[in-house]
């Protein structure tokens, strides 16, 4: 094994949408029809494949709650609120690296978001690389986001580990031939690394 890739969302950065939604709205039902639209229909895929531009996204959020437009373009545009860097982020990269991998990062991930991330991305720079979905017009669980990544990097799939908390993204991984981890806590995900990496 020579290289290790992570997913960022969910993994090395969290998004705690119920509690931002709650800081900016006292209204429970307004909260709802808010995280409805903005999450529920598929607009945010759109965000994330950077395709769409910034005023068909927000037509798009809008369409399923035309009453509450003021609303949701507010949460739209404060959602890097939402996000928390997970302690272990940069420990964890900069440690595969003191041992030797190549690290890098394969994430479905808005240049909006990135743009209202703060420091919460602050362990980019420990990388060795990587692709946003944002910036590859694609998203997971694409398969050409695994083929691109590989390309770019000259990567063979079988020296790989790839770690995601999405289960569709991890299966299709696997069947691109790269060995995964399904993410669902840093400790079990710390463990499922390294057996796959005495292989």
């Amino acid at each position: 094994m020579k290289t290790v890739i992570f997913d960022i969302g969910y993994v090395l950065v969290d998004y705690d949408w119920n509690e931002y939604l709650h800081s900016i709205f006292t209204d429970e039902h307004t909260i709802a029809v808010v995280k409805d639209a903005l999450y529920n229909h598929g607009v945010w895929n759109e965000l994330d494949r950077g395709v769409w531009t910034e005023e068909q996204l927000k037509a798009g959020f809008v369409a399923s709650a035309p009453d509450y437009e003021k609303e949701i373009l507010e949460a739209f545009d404060r959602a890097g609120e939402a996000l928390t860097k997970r302690p272990y982020a940069a420990e964890w990269i900069q440690s595969l690296k003191n041992r030797g991998y190549q690290v890098l990062y394969l994430s479905n991930w808005s240049d909006h978001m990135f743009e209202r991330a703060g420091d919460n991305l602050s362990f980019l720079p420990l990388f060795d690389g990587g692709i946003f979905s944002c910036r590859a017009r694609m998203i997971k669980p694409d398969p050409a986001i695994y083929q691109l990544l590989c390309d770019t990097y000259h990567l063979d799939p079988a020296q790989c580990v790839f770690i995601d908390d999405n289960q569709k993204n991890v299966e299709t991984a696997r069947e691109f031939g790269i060995p995964s981890v399904h993410f669902i806590d840093y400790e079990s995900a710390c463990r499922e690394l390294e057996e796959l990496l005495k292989d």
